[in-house]
């Protein structure tokens, strides 16, 4: 099997700061591209698809301002094979009220021919399963089978049975981590480093990339590092996300 690519276009929760666009994530695959958000860090994108025969998937968590910023940008992309943007039910009719005048150009106008697919409707083979996880919006998180090797993805969320339950077995778990060491709200649910290590402890994961720091919190790479080592102190095989990173399977 060919090697699997995930590169971390963005890693910032809320804003862009220094220290990284907000959060998007390009996984490669040998037979498609699947991008999981779309904040900032989604202008990057045309830098790395090059193959045009490969579909390309865009996976939306939710509709907090730091998982859409980016949207604005698909008028610059010219993506001969299309993009399709997979949402929760009810996530349809809310992106075509979103991307059009007077905000931006209508998903109808857009150079690459984009479609919206309803994840209540939709069939797609590398999909294994999304859930709905615990923040105070309604968010999603999703586990995917490339040929075998399991990617599983857990944006904002506090601890919660659904995020266990993606995460079991996964070759790479990939786990929001907003909150500072220690730190929790049950009014804002969220992850921090901890909380993160232990559900790829429990959960069998063999590898955890922490991404969507806070970026009032997480103001400096040494506060990054902080979480890292934290989380290592649970499970050991964790690092954590700076843009631009790139691991392979």
């Amino acid at each position: 099997m060919e090697n699997i690519k995930v590169r971390f276009l963005g890693t910032n929760g809320w804003y862009d700061t220094e220290t990284g666009s907000t959060v998007c994530i390009l996984i490669e695959t040998p037979a498609e591209y699947v991008v999981l958000d779309a904040g900032n860090g989604l202008y990057k994108l045309d830098r790395y698809i090059k193959d045009e025969k490969k579909p390309i998937y865009l996976f939306i968590s939710h509709f907090h301002l730091d998982h859409i910023f980016g949207l604005h940008v698909l008028a610059k992309f010219r993506f001969k094979q299309g993009l399709s943007i997979c949402v929760q039910p009810g996530g349809k009719k809310f992106l075509a009220d979103l991307i059009k005048q007077p905000l931006t150009l209508a998903l109808t106008d857009l150079k690459t021919k984009t479609e919206v697919i309803d994840l209540s409707n939709g069939n797609l083979p590398f999909l294994d399963e999304w859930l709905v996880l615990r923040h105070v919006s309604r968010c999603i998180g999703f586990r995917f089978n490339f040929q075998g090797k399991i990617i599983s993805y857990v944006p904002d969320t506090g601890p919660c049975p659904n995020a266990d339950r993606l995460a079991q077995g996964a070759d790479l778990l990939i786990t929001e981590c907003a909150f500072a060491p220690g730190q929790k709200s049950a009014d804002w649910p969220h992850l921090n480093p901890q909380k993160a290590a232990e559900i790829a402890r429990d959960s069998g994961a063999n590898r955890l990339i922490l991404v969507h720091f806070d970026a009032e919190i997480y103001d400096t790479m040494k506060k990054r590092k902080l979480a890292q080592k934290k989380a290592r102190e649970i499970f050991k095989n964790t690092i954590v996300s700076v843009d631009d990173l790139a691991v392979t399977l």
